[in-house]
């Protein structure tokens, strides 16, 4: 079968696609989401599925109502993997199914896809993953040593406009503790110079190391003693948790029900509930290689089924169900 996916050819280039890919499936991506390229691409690689992800520059409300003229001009079913949900569903979510009319719709949150289907736009739960050839255990890098990292943008708009969101929290116990007793953390991502508002303090320059490649990060979680895993919900696991392990990073996140639904704290992963629980395990973990070395070898294991060809086998089988793809 051959796959279109519509995206620039960054993030959603790999993972979701490799899985397809191990499957033999044919996928590509679109590059930037213009009519005339759109139409070239659909009249010459002749796809038998369209799939849209997240929220990205090709996600405006003129772009979405091409895409949908585009996937009925031409007979091909039309899938949306929604992974901005629950926080972003009334704000962004419900106005693009309303608009693109997706023929099914995946959502990284379960709750999140029994209402769409509730509400008559056809649904399922798919969570995020990793994928083996992406996010694999590396050979330490000196440039990406360090004791402690955060790899995840920080998004500090967000967090004013949503201080309810569960992130804010996790920053709290995860993060602010450890800068308040002098820890170096090196921060992966965009925005952490903004974050003084929340953290309480100013991150010292030469510990912001800006963004990072997406097939680069396993080097960081495979270099750095202690990765910190910072959560968005209770009940979902970020992608970055899922990347993580799969590189057999050692991952410090937050207690939650989406973590001890899926690994074992003290044998696949390190939680903490508190600032002070944080402390303990960062001078714990730093001072104690073995116990580090016999979680991150758990957690990899523990993870190895969550895996994108997994999560791909059950796009299409649900798709397949639906009648939507032979």
């Amino acid at each position: 079968m051959k796959i279109l996916f519509l995206e620039r050819g960054k993030l959603w280039s790999y993972g979701l696609p490799d899985g397809l890919r191990d499957l033999g499936h044919q996928v590509r991506a679109s590059g930037p989401v213009h009519k005339r390229t759109l139409i070239r691409q659909l009249s010459s690689f002749k796809p038998d599925l369209l799939v849209s992800v997240g929220w990205g520059p090709d996600h405006t409300t003129t772009k979405q109502r091409l895409v949908r003229s585009l996937a009925t001009q031409y007979k091909i079913p039309l899938v949306y993997w929604s992974t901005e949900d629950p926080n972003f569903t009334e704000v962004f979510t419900l106005p693009l199914l309303r608009r693109m009319k997706p023929d099914y719709t995946f959502s990284i949150s379960a709750k999140t896809a029994k209402r769409f289907h509730k509400i008559g736009y056809p649904a399922a739960h798919l969570e995020y993953a990793f994928h083996p050839k992406v996010h694999y255990r590396t050979k330490a890098k000196k440039q990406y040593q360090a004791d402690i990292v955060v790899v995840a943008n920080a998004y500090p708009d967000v967090l004013r406009k949503y201080p309810k969101l569960y992130r804010n929290k996790s920053i709290r116990i995860l993060v602010r503790p450890l800068l308040r007793n002098g820890y170096r953390i090196d921060f992966y991502g965009r925005n952490w110079s903004r974050m003084k508002p929340f953290l309480g303090y100013s991150i010292p320059k030469k510990s912001i190391k800006g963004s990072i490649p997406y097939k680069a990060a396993n080097k960081v979680f495979s270099s750095a003693k202690i990765v910190l895993g910072l959560q968005n919900y209770t009940d979902m696991l970020t992608q970055r948790t899922y990347e993580t392990l799969g590189s057999e990073g050692f991952f410090l996140t937050n207690d939650t029900p989406a973590v001890r639904k899926i690994l074992k704290p003290g044998r696949d992963v390190a939680v903490s509930s508190s600032p002070k629980e944080t402390l303990r395990k960062v001078r714990f973990y730093l001072d104690n290689a073995s116990e580090r070395e016999k979680i991150r070898r758990n957690g990899r294991r523990a993870i190895a089924m969550y895996n994108y060809t997994t999560r791909a086998r059950f796009m299409l089988s649900t798709l397949r169900r639906r009648g939507l793809i032979p």
